[in-house]
């Protein structure tokens, strides 16, 4: 018998010749359950970079929200006109889909507020909110000990999710922290067997998967039910990647994971109320995930496979059916998808953080290059990057970023703002007698806002800049690293070369790479600025996110219930 990669008593195996929604729903149910044995078990360091990453999360929601941001002010006032009386406990227009014999809370709040509403439209105003900056948690769909390299984006927009859930039932934080866990687990664990941004679909649909079988799972549904509101969340609301294309980007860059997560609860609940939707989604011939894998797919039979016709008794039966990946879940211990993803240090694109470190090195090796305020003692800066990054932040598109949306997304926008912050620190005592790094230089909402668009310094040296992919070598090295190197030419002529980037400040591999960042120490800067921007009570904010996982039962209901700062519209 050969010898599995994984440890069956720590993960579960659902392959590719069985019902994988099914599987997913039970493992779900199973990891949720009060049962000892069944629970999933994350260990300690997994709950606590779950946490980290859940105040990372809401602090960039609540600070888009007091500076006025459009989309999630938008979306909050529409989830406000669906308040849920008490008496509407567990119904849907009348219909129940509470399990019976349940105790389920009529509605929960969105941010800042006291106010019960619907839960999807809560779910779809908090989880909006979370990703308008572009500034929390991300994957690169990487597992290299099981081979599985699909390299798929993900990001942790989703844990509104397990907080409206526990809400709804009236459970404590920790049932919440471990929901989070969940929903990271399948959602990481999609992103590492299959790209969907290759069939140019976008990729929250893998966390509205997640959605549906955390939900599901957490409000008790059976795994049938589960399995059917997957079903619909892939046969029914498919996003293309239209979304993150285009000369300008829109409101719907951020939102579309909020999106499709309200769309993934009102599957569960109507799964929950009896409504059917597709079965065992992920081998049926005519969904995505066997459609877009060729025409050579549609024929894929197992080893047992025998005249190709579906079992008429199981639908897409093992016997005849398979679909596109393997996927292997965590039950306990460490090995979670969570403790590799990533650490923004501000607010830009991910694919952008081996160029901003590499910046960050060179300024604080070659001071000089900042004795020039004007930028003059710079003549020409050059990135190179891999696939994907040279193509999605480097699109001719972004070079002249007109919205806030599409200059988080534009590499010469993020590397010469930053530069610019450099140049200025420089200029003052303080700045010019101690190295610059991630704090100093971090990106803020205020970078892009539109007097920042339009700085004339920063335009200037978006001038001096060109960024070029760097080829197969580069390509290789990802989504282990970020490769990217920056060459930086003086007035001179002189030229200084950062060397090749794996793994920036952030990056769930930093502690093995040259350029080590002292993560907490940082994202303690980044979370005082944005809870500044928030709240009064800046320190309280954070502490208020941060602990989630030893709140009780009360004090998860009310951790909305705070005041926000009031700020002129965001523009």
């Amino acid at each position: 018998m050969a010898t599995l990669p994984f440890d069956p008593t720590t993960h579960v195996h659902l392959p590719s010749d069985s019902n994988q929604a099914l599987g997913i729903a039970q493992y779900a149910i199973d990891f949720m359950s009060d049962d000892s044995k069944r629970r999933g078990e994350p260990s300690p360091s997994v709950l606590d970079r779950t946490a980290l990453f859940h105040a990372d999360a809401c602090l960039c929601g609540v600070s888009a929200l007091a500076l006025g941001t459009n989309a999630p002010v938008l979306l909050r006032a529409e989830a406000h006109q669906y308040a849920t009386p008490a008496s509407g406990v567990g119904t849907m227009r009348g219909v129940s889909w509470a399990p019976a014999g349940t105790t389920v809370r009529s509605g929960v709040p969105t941010f800042a507020s006291r106010v019960d509403v619907q839960v999807e439209k809560a779910i779809v105003a908090n989880a909006s909110a979370v990703r308008e900056w572009d500034s929390n948690g991300t994957n690169f769909g990487y597992n290299p000990a099981l081979k599985h390299l699909a390299g798929e984006f993900g990001h942790n927009d989703f844990y509104a999710v397990a907080i409206a859930a526990a809400q709804l039932r009236g459970k404590d934080g920790a049932f919440a922290l471990r929901g989070m866990v969940l929903l990271d687990e399948i959602r990481g664990r999609f992103a590492e067997v299959f790209s969907l941004k290759s069939y140019k679909i976008d990729h929250v649909v893998h966390g509205a998967i997640a959605s549906a079988a955390t939900f599901g799972a957490m409000m008790g549904a059976t795994a049938e039910q589960i399995e059917s509101a997957i079903g619909m969340v892939v046969a029914h609301y498919i996003p293309f990647r239209a979304i993150r294309a285009g000369k300008q980007l829109s409101d719907s860059k951020g939102a579309s994971a909020a999106i499709s997560t309200e769309a993934a609860i009102l599957s569960v609940k109507r799964s929950m109320a009896g409504f059917l939707g597709p079965r065992d989604i992920f081998r049926n011939p005519e969904a995505i995930y066997r459609l877009f894998e060729g025409p050579g797919q549609l024929f894929k039979k197992t080893a047992s496979a025998g005249t190709g016709i579906p079992d008429a008794k199981e639908g897409w039966g093992g016997k005849a059916y398979a679909s596109p990946f393997e996927l292997v879940l965590a039950r306990r211990g460490d090995d979670f998808a969570v403790m590799g993803m990533h650490f923004k240090l501000g607010l830009y694109e991910h694919q952008s953080a081996g160029a901003l470190q590499g910046l960050i090195n060179l300024v604080s090796r070659h001071p000089h290059l900042l004795a020039d305020q004007t930028g003059d003692a710079i003549s020409k800066i050059v990135v190179r990057a891999y696939e994907p990054a040279f193509g999605i932040i480097g699109d001719p598109a972004k070079r002249d970023p007109k919205t806030r949306q599409s200059a988080d997304h534009s590499m010469l926008y993020l590397v010469c703002t930053k530069l610019r912050k450099a140049l200025e620190a420089a200029s003052t005592r303080k700045g010019a007698q101690r190295q610059l790094g991630w704090k100093d230089l971090m990106l803020l909402p205020h970078d892009f806002d539109a007097k920042s668009l339009h700085d004339p310094l920063t335009r200037r040296l978006m001038d001096k800049m060109s960024f070029e992919h760097g080829g197969p070598e580069y390509d290789a090295k990802y989504p282990d690293g970020i490769p990217t190197s920056m060459v930086i030419t003086d007035d001179q002529g002189q030229v200084f070369d950062s060397g090749l980037v794996m793994y920036p400040g952030g990056h769930a591999r930093n502690h093995l790479g040259p350029d080590k960042v002292d993560l907490h120490d940082v994202l303690d800067h980044k979370f005082k600025k944005l809870a500044e921007l928030a709240g009064e009570d800046a320190k309280g904010l954070v502490k208020r996110f941060s602990d989630v996982g030893s709140k009780n039962a009360q004090a998860l209901a009310s951790l909305m219930d705070f005041g926000l700062r009031s700020h002129p519209r965001f523009e």
